[in-house]
């Protein structure tokens, strides 16, 4: 018996649809079936978890939506070690790879123990306040994509300090910094003129955003380096995690990044991560 949870993309009734549909077929083969009250409705036999508690109570989670469900998805359990199915039912789904005609025959390659899982590594992101700054620092937040810190409004420059392992690497004048993993570096950072690495590699990747220098380029470092990066900037910047969750850093505050303790585990797709760069990407194709 496997315990499934399911958390399902706002705003889209295929995915109720969908939920509904695999549930039953669990139900059928003794799986039990956990959603989060919001989506328990919609899945017939469902139970009803709180978030707090809900990678302490499955298995398996199934995402059905679009990347930013996903990654909203992997921070609720990837700490449990619980593996992410992912459909994709938004409109690009990079890290969603199966479409909504292949659940079918994934969820009973998964039941079956043939659907194979990949473990992709994460960033442990931690926020230092400066010195005297009144207020707690917020928790360490894990990333599965990156740690972007940008301006808050104004277009302007910022300063930003990097230190690697404790040794000076730039001052960087620019619109920005990402620090992305190896699954974000088809991200923002790649966006940004970022290299692309493969999501079985362990490293890092900082990019700078519209570098006011030339010669700062982006660099790929060792997983278990110790990232620093200042706001040496005379107003405050804002850090965003994986797109999902964000936090004003005043001047003087600074953040580290380091390699998460745990990975997420996610259940890979058929195609590969080089037919998902063409299908979603256009990657090698020739264009006109």
């Amino acid at each position: 018996m496997i315990r499934f949870g399911f958390l399902l993309k706002r705003g889209k009734p295929e995915a109720r649809e969908l939920a509904a549909s695999v549930a039953r077929t669990l139900s059928s083969r003794g799986s039990t079936v956990t959603a989060l009250p919001e989506d328990a409705a919609s899945i017939p036999g469902a139970k009803t978890v709180a978030e707090a508690d809900l990678g302490a109570s499955i298995d398996v989670l199934a995402v059905l939506g679009g990347d930013g469900t996903f990654l909203y998805g992997a921070s609720l359990v990837a700490d449990h070690g619980v593996p992410i199915f992912g459909v994709n039912l938004g409109s690009l789904g990079f890290i969603t790879p199966y479409a909504r005609s292949e659940t079918a025959a994934a969820i009973e390659d998964l039941i079956t123990g043939r659907l194979p899982i990949e473990e992709r590594m994460r960033l442990a992101v931690t926020i230092r306040p400066a010195a005297g700054q009144r207020g707690d620092a917020p928790p360490p937040r894990c990333a599965v994509n990156d740690a972007v810190i940008t301006q808050r409004s104004i277009a302007r420059l910022l300063d930003l300090e990097a230190r690697l392992d404790g040794a000076e690497i730039a001052n960087y004048k620019a619109d920005g910094l990402i620090v992305s993993s190896p699954t974000g570096s088809t991200a923002y950072s790649m966006a940004a003129g970022g290299p692309i690495l493969t999501p079985d590699m362990e490293a890092m990747v900082l990019t700078p955003i519209c570098p006011h220098t030339l010669t700062h380029r982006p660099l790929v470092f060792p997983p278990d380096a110790r990232l620093e990066i200042r706001n040496a900037s005379d107003g405050p910047v804002t850090l965003t995690i994986d797109g999902q969750w964000g936090h004003e850093m005043e001047s003087g505050a600074s953040i580290e990044v380091r390699r998460a303790a745990r990975p997420l585990r996610v259940y890979r797709s058929a195609r590969g991560f080089f037919g998902i760069l063409r299908e979603k990407l256009s990657w090698g194709e020739r264009q006109g």
